[in-house]
This record gives structure tokens, sequence and C-alpha cells, in this order.
């Protein structure tokens, strides 16, 4: 981290007293010497390294372009930066995570230009060069300025104002910028000013800078290199969420700080450009070397936050339709745009807008959407508002590729980043502590809008398949967190990028669908309708929220609560992990406690603060019952007392609403049986194997039948997997069937709902000749979608070797050949491949996190943390895990990896019982 500055004037005491005889003439030397540095501009004194930037590398001076970049001038108007070998700084607001509240952002004039020409493809290394001009109110007086930089070269710093209203930056005055310097660990350029600013008054600061755009990672302005037509091609996209923005332009990089942008971009001729808004202008500018390039203007945006800012140069063909009365274009990869394959998601893309629109009762606000299919993005989808951006591989869909499960994808990622154009970019959470507030409830509308559009397919049994079970299945109060943190829990910036996780998205979603579940729909809706109404290109928190859903209970009288909605929401938002409910149904009582997998040592009773407020909605005898609630640690509910009777039983939590899992006393679990053993449910269980018949032999002769069947397409796969997981001969030897078929008429593709079972358990069963097989059609494959398949289905061998050969190829050898997918996760996913996975980590760590990043040390602990059954295997990992991991994540770490041990030595035994149980039945 450098110092504020490493010029200037430091004076001890005893010099201070030797010179206070001459204080006049002191005074006058360094009036003069502020005068004359008050233009200097210093650029961060230790810029980081960025993966193929080196560190000499700059752009011209905006308004040029050079062959190749070249150092800043001696002679250029502002002084070039020094670099500061101190560490040293005051403590200061620099310190904090959050921006000082000093200055509000009003608007941004934003030009960037980045040096992408098609007919330099091989040259390394593009750069951009910008400026901006930002509008800001003073709320405060203060001679220090922050706002956000990363990477970036500050080539010029001033300061204009105060603005009278009506007048022009140009014509207001100047206000002294002392010193530029660069807070590297906090992210912020902060300006010392001359002079204070005034509280109430408007500025504009105006900055010029350049910096890299990223070749290995999508964030901030990135690059793709993709084939298309046969030829090798390139384009630029953007990716500001949650904290890229500021590596893009310096800015106000939180989400509560909206402002509205006027954005242009220069480009070369032969490429489109694509921001927020529609084009307004288009110029043309001239660069040193006499070449002719084209700026685009859009028009000005609604206020919105710089994570939602987006840009995209390219050489990309679309499609369009409109949609009441607004233009919906699909921009894909030219041959992608001439085969079709953009074509289901146009159609289906303005009807989700439709719906959403009706169901919120808001007119989207934008005039124009695009979408654009990038050849590869990470992130999958984001949802910048007016130009939502997709990995092409959730996004397009061949027209020959009729298959549900396809079709069910893509509308997912459309619903979500949709349902975000309200949840998000409409209405902003004030800070990222609160962002499940977008990403819970854009994943809970994914079901309402998949059910709008697919009224057969069973709602319920997919969200308790895809999203219910699975965070229950990571929510253990031990490694868990709540979906709601503290603003102080934060201390660093990358803490806000680990927030985008399953507990932000799954259990997010869970909780907007248990609200629902006792709201019901007409309260439900309202709430939501004047909570969005009332924020509108605002910001809120949990607790508007909450309001908003208080205001419309009161409204009415059907719907009664035992507490406000704040006081049940927060018993769940605030809390981490989740109850188990436990009904005595001899005594009628009811009681919670934190679900553990596992036995916990000294649990205490829990207090009143530590209760969650459960809504249990239930069905005695075949008949719902009336909703009650648990709001204490234990309470007596007579009405659910069950007799000798065999027709006398209870289920809580009917179809799964609330999060929260049930257990019963020896008799209610025996009440159950009894049900279970009369009904026919235990039919269906001893004609498994007559259903796996009638599948077989459907796949062997004609799977396409299904294709109109959305639930029994959907079941295939998992049927099969779990077939083949049993070790049915049957199953395997269809895999192998398949497998063998399609090595000798590779003409002959495997049927898509079981593609991906086939190719792993071929594989599996398979020699190196499988494997090899199947590497020669990924290296030879252009489809985004069918290299995933096979490169996860090279991850399913079970021969240690062909693993560790594979992991060296993909991340050593040439580890840009495997874009799609993460190759070490896939390998640790399997049963054999964790422990190669855990050797090679430990072995070749350099290079895994330079391929993928440190990031994927936490993700991986998941997959190789499988592995544990001892205390000395988490010494093991522990030691290797603690030179890597910040002090915050070593003791998650920490408690996650002992977690893991007790739940795999249960698991076995569970596995084993169940396994046993599935044999025996099946």
């Amino acid at each position: 981290m450098g110092s504020p500055s490493s010029s200037g004037f430091y004076l001890s005491r005893a010099v201070a007293l030797l010179l206070a005889g001459v204080v006049a003439a002191l005074l006058l030397a360094l009036a003069v010497l502020a005068a004359l540095y008050g233009h200097s501009v210093r650029a961060p004194p230790s810029e980081p390294k960025v993966p193929g930037v080196p560190d000499s590398a700059s752009s011209p001076p905006f308004g040029q372009e050079e062959t190749q970049p070249t150092p800043k001038s001696s002679s250029a108007p502002e002084r070039a930066a020094t670099t500061s070998s101190s560490d040293w700084r005051p403590p200061g607001p620099w310190d904090q995570l959050r921006l000082p509240p000093w200055l509000v952002p009003l608007h941004y004039d934003l030009e960037l230009w980045p040096r992408l020409r098609p007919d330099a493809l091989a040259v390394p290394r593009v750069r951009f060069s910008g400026r901006v001009n930002i509008t800001v109110r003073c709320t405060a007086a203060t001679t220090r300025l922050l706002l956000h930089s990363l990477f970036l070269d500050c080539e010029r710093a001033e300061v204009r104002g105060p603005l009278p209203p009506g007048t022009r930056a140009a014509a207001a005055g100047r206000v002294p910028v002392d010193n530029v310097w660069f807070a590297l660990d906090t992210q912020y350029m902060v300006l010392e000013l001359g002079e204070a600013l005034q509280p109430g008054a408007r500025y504009e600061l105006q900055l010029s800078f350049s910096g890299p755009v990223f070749e290995d990672t999508r964030e901030g302005l990135f690059l793709n290199v993709y084939t298309d037509q046969g030829e090798r091609r390139a384009l630029i996209a953007s990716q500001m969420e949650p904290t890229f923005a500021r590596s893009v332009f310096p800015c106000f990089d939180e989400p509560a700080l909206k402002a509205t942008f006027n954005v242009t971009l220069v480009h070369h001729p032969a490429y489109v450009a694509l921001s927020n808004m529609p084009v307004l202008s288009r110029s043309e500018r001239e660069d040193v070397n006499g070449s002719r390039w084209t700026a685009t203007t859009f028009h000005t945006t609604p206020r919105m936050p710089t994570y939602v800012v987006a840009f995209a140069v390219c050489d990309l063909d679309f499609v369009s339709r409109t949609e009441r009365g607004k233009q919906i274009r699909i921009w894909a990869r030219k041959e992608a745009i001439a085969n079709g394959d953009a074509d289901f998601a146009l159609n289906i893309t303005g009807p989700i807008f439709s719906f959403l629109e009706d169901l919120f009762n808001i007119s989207y606000p934008l005039p124009k959407t695009d979408l654009i299919a990038l050849p590869v993005f990470d992130k999958h989808a984001m949802e910048n508002w007016g130009l939502l951006m997709f990995d092409e591989s959730v996004l397009l869909l061949q027209p020959s590729d009729q298959l549900t499960e396809k079709k069910a994808t893509i509308m997912n990622f459309l619903s979500h980043e949709i349902g975000h154009q309200w949840f998000g970019n409409l209405v902003t959470m004030d800070w990222w502590n609160n962002i499940w507030l977008n990403e819970g409830f854009a994943s809970y509308f994914e079901l309402g809008v998949r059910n709008n559009f697919n009224p057969r397919l069973p709602r319920n049994e997919i969200f308790l398949s895809n999203v219910l079970h699975v965070i229950l299945g990571q929510d253990h109060t031990l490694v868990s967190r709540a979906v709601s943190m503290r603003v102080g829990n934060f201390t660093e910036t990358n803490e806000i990028s680990e927030l985008f996780d399953l507990f932000t998205y799954y259990k997010g979603a869970s909780l907007a669908r248990m609200l629902y579940s006792f709201l019901k729909d007409r309260v439900f809706i309202s709430a939501l309708r004047s909570y969005l109404e009332a924020f509108s290109y605002s910001n809120a928190d949990q607790d508007d929220l909450w309001r908003h859903f208080q205001m419309a209970v009161d409204d009415q009288h059907a719907v009664v609560l035992p507490a406000t909605v704040k006081s049940i929401m927060d018993s769940w938002t605030h809390h981490s992990g989740f109850p188990v409910v436990t009904l005595n149904v001899s005594s009628g009582v009811l009681r919670q406690e934190p679900f553990y997998l596992g036995k916990v040592h000294n649990q205490t009773l829990l207090g009143p603060s530590d209760t969650w407020i459960i809504p249990i909605l239930w069905i005695k005898n075949g008949t719902t019952q009336s909703l009650v609630w648990l709001d204490k640690s234990s309470e007596v509910f007579p009405e659910m007392q069950v007799s000798d009777s065999d027709q006398d039983w209870v289920i809580l939590n009917l179809n799964m609403t609330g999060y929260y899992r049930v257990n019963y006393d020896q008799l209610g679990w025996k009440k159950l049986k009894q049900q279970l053993e009369k009904d026919p449910k235990k039919y269906l269980l001893k004609r498994l194997k007559s259903i796996w018949s009638i599948y077989s032999t459907i796949i062997r002769e004609n799977v396409a039948v299904l294709q109109d069947d959305s639930l029994a397409l959907m079941s295939l796969e998992k049927l099969f997997e779990s077939a083949c997981w049993l070790g049915l001969e049957d199953c395997l030897q269809l895999s192998r069937e398949l497998f063998r078929k399609w090595m000798s008429h590779p003409e002959d593709v495997i049927p898509s709902p079981i593609r991906s079972a086939v190719l792993c358990y071929g594989i599996a069963s398979g020699s190196d000749e499988e494997w090899d097989f199947v590497f020669n059609f990924y290296t030879n494959s252009t489809e985004e979608e069918e290299r995933i398949q096979f490169a996860y289905a090279m991850s399913c061998s079970r021969d240690p070797w062909v693993l560790n050969r594979y992991l060296e190829y993909a991340i050593i050898v040439s580890p840009f050949a495997f874009n799609e997918t993460n190759v070490i996760e896939n390998v640790a996913a399997s049963e054999v491949g964790r422990y190669i996975a855990k050797d090679f980590l430990v072995n070749h760590w350099q290079a895994v996190s330079e391929r993928y990043g440190a990031h994927i040390l936490v993700t991986l602990m998941y997959a190789i943390g499988r592995t544990i059954s001892t205390d000395s295997q988490i010494a093991e990992l522990q030691q290797f895990f603690s030179s890597m991991l910040e002090e915050h994540q070593r003791l998650t770490a920490q408690a996650r990896l002992q977690s893991m041990k007790n739940e795999n030595l249960d698991l076995r035994k569970q596995s084993a019982r169940m396994a046993a149980w599935l044999r025996k039945h099946t």
C-alpha cells in the first residue's frame, strides 16, 4: 500500500523550532510550492500485477492511438507518476470498507476506448483508455475525495465547482487537487484538495484513466476470443457485479449510490457497440496514426447502481421482435443466429417480461432490451439493465434439440435475470449484506414463471428437488450463515463476492416460498407491488420489505399472524441453520431445536431470542388443518394427539413449505409406517423393476416418444443415474451398449436425457480407450454444452492414472483448453477422484490457483472434505489450508472440516443401510 504522498515537507519539532525565526519566508516558499504541486497527479504506488499485462504498459493519452503502448512522456501536461517504497499511511477513511458519506454521485458522463481491432487479434494485452466526469453533491465539508478505483492508471484529475444551477462545469471554478494516491487494499482513489468542498454544493470530478482488458477472467472489462463461421474473432464485454465497475472506471461503487449515466464507446468501425440504453448518435474519431474509429453515444440511463452498467463491443448478429412496443434483440455468433439457435429464447423472452409486468403491476421502464450470448461467460448470466448477458450454453438452443430439459434450463435463466429487472435494478438493496433480496426473490419467481408457462409441471416437486433439499443438505448450523448479514461483519472487499452462494440464492428463495405459504397469494403480491412502487429507482433493506408486508397484512382480516412480519422473518433471516420440529403424538407436545447433522455435546435449551417463529401447515387423517405457529422452544397442541386407531395419524409441514425438518416420536412414525404399508405407494415400490424395464425398452427403441411428457423426461435421467449407481446390471449394460454404439457410429448420438449418465458410466466401466475417444471428441467440438458434458464425463474414470493425467493436462500442460468447466472440481466429485484431486491440489497448488483463482480452495474444500474420516486427516488439511486462507476463512474452514468428518461417518452408515434397503425392495 502506498503512502498519501512521497514528496512534500515533513518537519520534526526541533527543525520547526529552529525555523521559527524565519516563519514568514517559509510560508511564502510553501505557498509557491503548493501552487505548483497542485497540478501534479500520482498513479498507484505499486499497481497489482494483472495477468497478461506488463507492469510498464500504459495506453496513450485519451483521444490518441499509437501502434504500441509507450511510457508517458515526461513533457506531458500532467506530471508522470512516481513509485513510493513506503507502505505507511496515516489512519483515515480509506481504511474502511464503506465510502464516507461526504459525496453523493448524481450523474456520470463516461467515455471508454478499448483498443480492439479485428486485424490485430494476435496482439496480446488489449488495453483501454477513458474519461469520466462525475457530477456529485457535497453533504459535508471535506478536503478529501474518496472513490473506488482498481487496476487503473489515473492520467488527469480535476475538480470543478461549485456548479451554479444551469452552469456548465467548464465555466465553473477549479478546486486545486494537491495529490492523488491509491489505497490498494480498500481499492480507493484519494484526491487531496487544496480547499474544502462546500456542503450542499454540486461539483464535477473530471478524470482521465487507462487500464487492462482482462483475458483470463470474466470480470470488469474482459475479452472473449472465439470461432465463428470458421474465423477467429474477439469481442469485449463487461461484468461489474459485485465490485468490478471500479476496474473499468473510477466510480462510487456501492449499490446505494445510484446515478444516471451517459455512455460513449469508441470502437473499430467493424464492430457494433452495445450498452444499457438505445443508441443516440454515432460520430467518427481519428487517432494519431490516421486510423478511423466510431464513437457510439447512448441515451441517458435511469438512476441505477454501478454494478448494472454494461458494455459490449462485438461482431455478433441478432434476431429481434417487439413486445408491448419495446424492442427485444438477442445477439449471438453469426452462425448460431443463422442456424436459428436464438429463436427459442427470443420467443419466450417477451412473454416473460409481460407476465412479470402484469404480476408486479409495473411496466418495464427501459425502451429496449438486448440479450447477448457470450461464447465464454463464467458467471453464466448477469441482469444488467437493458443489456443482459448469458453464457451461450444457457441461452441458445439448436432447433433440432426439442427436449424439455434444455428448454427448462433456458427458461430458468431467463426468468431469473428478467426478474432482476424489478428485484435488483428497479429496487436495489442498500448494501450487499441484503443481496438475498435480489437473488432470493429472483430465484423464487423462477418457479412462478415456469408454472405459468408450463402448468403441467409438478410445482412443488421441482422446487423440493432442485432447491429446498439442496440447501437443507448444506445449511447445518455449524457450517452455515444467515442470509442477511450484519454490516459490521464485513472487513474486506472479497467477502462481498463470497455472499453469492447457495444460502443467498436457495435459502433466500425457500424463505420467500415459506412467506408466500402463510400469507397466501393476494397479500403476498399486494405487498410486493407496494414495495416495488415505493422504492422504484431507489434502495431498500429487508426492514423496508417487511414494513410493506405488514401494511398488506393490516389491510385485511383473513390472515392473522402471531407477531409482526418483521419479528417472524427476522427469526429466519438473521439465524444461521434451521430448526427441526419434533412432535410427540401421545402428548401433543411440539418442540423446536437447531438441526445438527450429528450429535452436539453441551447443547443448552433455547432462550426466547434463539427460537424461530415457525408456521406449521399440517394434515390429520387426510384432512388439512388450520395453520398453527410454534414461537416458543416447546408448546402443547392437544389437537395433534392421536389415538390407538389405525386411522389416526398426523403429518407436519405439508408440501414442505416451511424451512425446517420434522421428526416424530416412536408412535408417530409407527402411524405413518402403517399408512405407507396399506397405501399404493407400496405398490409402486414393489414395481420399480417393472418401471425400469419399461423405460429401458423405450431408451433402446425410441426415446423421442417421451418428448412431450415433461415429468417423464425430468425423471428419466435421475432414474437412469440411480439405477446405475445402485449397480443394476441392466443399467450398466445399457450404458456400455449405447457408448459402444456411439464409438462405432459417432453419427448415432446418445439420447439427450441420458447422455451425461451414459458418457460417465461408459468411461467408468471402460479403459483409457474410451477416455481417449471422448477426449478426441472434446478437442474437436465447438459446442460449449457438448464440451461441458465431455469434460465432466472424463472425470468419471475409476483409473487413478487416467484421472491424474487428466488433471495434469487440463491444469498444467494445456490450461486454457478446458475453459467451460472446472476440471479439478469435477474430478474431486467422485469417490476415486477426490483422493486424486486432494493430492494434486497439495502438490500443484500454484498451478491450480493460477488457473482457477485462490477462491477455488473454498469450493474444493467441500469435495475433498468427503475424504475425511479421522482427526489426523483434518489436521493435515488444516495445515495445508492455513497458508492459503484469511483468518476469518480459517475459522470457517476448521468448523466445516470437523462437521464434514462427522457427516462422512454418518453418511457411510446411512448409505450402506439405504443401498441394502433399495436392493431388497427393487
